[in-house]
């Protein structure tokens, strides 16, 4: 049995990162969505909030679970019993970035192997980064997020005003 972990800050889940959810899904005997930190950047939504998002997005998905994850990912993925770390690519500078990340963790675990899935338009032209700032200037972004997360992420937006 194949066990993939796709990592990533969540904050907030888009609709590129479900689509990659979707596909990785249908690779794997079962895909554990982690939700980490990065501690590079300021998180508008608490793990807790980002785990729940992301389960009511994938509840159709049977071989998909959503956890918080601290620490490096490579310890969460052997606590998993993980071998497969998924990844997406929305340009050449991701490539750059996540080759580099791919070989630090199989140094760390020679068992990791790194699978990147390249985005599909319309979702390789935006981040959560991106969707936050736009929407902070009062922009809908329900184009890119899902309706509960555009909700949620409007209220939190307004609350922070």
């Amino acid at each position: 049995m194949t066990i993939a972990v796709f990592p990533g800050s969540f904050d907030p889940v888009t609709r590129g990162h479900l689509d990659l959810i979707k596909r990785a899904s249908r690779l794997f005997d079962q895909l554990i969505v982690a939700v980490m930190t990065n501690t590079s950047k300021q998180p508008l939504f608490t793990k807790a909030e980002k785990v729940s998002l992301i389960e009511a997005e994938v509840a159709s998905l049977p071989n998909v679970t959503v956890q918080a994850a601290t620490g490096l990912t490579v310890d969460f993925m052997a606590a998993q019993h993980a071998t497969v770390l998924v990844r997406g690519l929305r340009n050449e500078q991701d490539f750059g970035y996540e080759r580099d990340i791919a070989w630090m963790n199989q140094s760390l675990d020679e068992q990791i192997e790194t699978v990147c899935l390249l985005a599909r338009p319309p979702y390789a032209y935006f981040s959560s980064s991106l969707i936050k700032e736009v929407a902070r200037m009062g922009t809908d972004v329900s184009e890119y997020v899902p309706t509960a997360v555009a909700k949620q992420l409007t209220q939190r937006l307004k609350e922070q005003r």
